[in-house]
């Protein structure tokens, strides 16, 4: 028997008007959380429209724009949730079609995977998938591939509706202290080298926060604590947590001497939350997730700030320039419980543009008053000189200071 998928009835819903109201094929993401028993379905999101070669789009799936949209949603997604495959809606029951979509769920994972700055775990669920619709018959095929096996055959899998699925999902929240230093390359001329000092620098930081120690309401519980334990049944819980980051034991007994034409400094804080599934969720798993939410959280902000310089390098030639980390803007789901999907807002952004990416990206009908914007301040810049070479700057967002300087 393959994996069973629980899936709110609102995505049910979503996919019935896209058969309808679109024109065939459509492709898109499927959203919400594994586990070892069981998946759960909380949201599908279709693919946005390409504006140019559309001619293309109708004979078969785009897999760039697929995948390239996938990593944009990705990063707007807390711990706990993440994309758990593809879906396509169309008339064509083919063997092409599900090749197709077999394509589709492989790159959609490699590129995702490929900016993950954690190890994998043991128990971490390798299977993801598809789901082709007809809109006609309304025929449905469900199917599994695991994605950590390039020769692996599609195996059938159970699709069933359900009402209520995540509401009463319980949430952990945190706020951490964020200390990070990476030097940065003396070829200045070479950006790529940047990209990666920065990516390795950030693969360090998230190291420590994996192998810190997690408190959930001011204790350390056993791994295979369930957090449910005692609750009344559909009763949401919410979790206030602290990360404890401890000095590595196993430093190397060299000093590393390297020659550096700057350096990247990270402090301040961050707000990090993740949800947990209903299903007797235990203590690693939360604590799991929770990290993982942070390190994501972080490394997606250096990297719109990077994506910023490397763009600003390109269009602009100012010696002035100014740049700030955006903070992170909350969104409730709809027909999903208390669940939330998140943005990134930057100091020279309304709400209105941080409306507009969620309904571009994942299809979400939000006004202004539906965001969350508490949880993090706006960026603000504390300082800025700029000298020849790397530009030293310093920029802060709810006390996070980014400083690039010239060695």
């Amino acid at each position: 028997m393959g994996r069973g998928y629980l899936v709110e009835d609102a995505v049910e819903k979503y996919l019935s008007e896209l058969c309808t109201q679109h024109a065939v094929p459509v492709t898109g993401l499927l959203i919400g959380q594994s586990s070892t028993q069981r998946d759960f379905v909380i949201m599908a999101t279709r693919t946005p429209q390409r504006e140019e070669s559309p001619s293309k789009q109708e004979t078969s799936p785009d897999k760039e724009w697929v995948t390239e949209h996938a990593r944009q949603v990705s990063r707007m997604l807390p711990g706990g949730l993440s994309v758990l495959g593809v879906f396509i809606i169309t008339e064509n029951d083919g063997k092409d079609t599900q090749t197709a979509l077999r394509q589709l769920v492989f790159a959609v994972e490699n590129l995702i995977s490929s900016e993950r700055l954690w190890s994998p775990a043991d128990d971490d669920v390798t299977d993801c998938v598809t789901l082709h619709i007809n809109p006609k018959t309304r025929k449905t095929v469900c199917r599994t591939f695991d994605v950590k096996d390039p020769k692996c055959m599609a195996k059938p899998a159970d699709w069933k509706y359900q009402s209520g699925v995540c509401s009463s999902w319980s949430m952990l929240s945190c706020c951490l202290n964020v200390d990070m230093l990476v030097p940065l390359p003396d070829n200045r001329a070479v950006t790529e080298d940047m990209e990666t000092c920065l990516k390795d620098g950030l693969k360090i930081w998230a190291d420590k926060i994996c192998s810190g120690v997690c408190l959930i309401d001011g204790k350390k519980l056993p791994e295979d604590t369930e957090l449910t334990t005692g609750q009344k049944r559909n009763m949401r819980q919410i979790f206030t947590t602290q990360l404890l980051i401890t000095q590595n034991e196993q430093r190397s007994t060299k000093d590393v001497i390297q020659s550096c034409g700057g350096s990247v400094s990270v402090r301040g804080t961050v707000h990090a939350r993740a949800y947990l599934h209903n299903n007797k969720p235990r203590a690693k798993l939360a604590e799991k997730l929770l990290k993982r939410d942070v390190v994501s959280t972080v490394a997606t902000r250096v990297q719109m700030l990077l994506e910023e310089l490397l763009t600003s390098e390109v269009e602009s030639k100012s010696k002035d320039e100014q740049l700030c980390l955006p903070r992170r803007v909350f969104c409730l789901l709809k027909g999903a419980g208390s669940l939330c999907v998140c943005d990134y807002q930057f100091n020279d952004e309304g709400p209105g543009e941080v409306t507009d990416r969620l309904k571009e990206m994942l299809d979400i009908d939000a006004a202004e008053e539906d965001l969350d914007t508490r949880q993090e301040l706006n960026a603000e810049m504390v300082a800025h000189v700029v000298e020849t070479g790397w530009k030293n700057c310093v920029f802060i967002s709810n006390g996070c200071i980014i400083f690039l300087s010239q060695l």
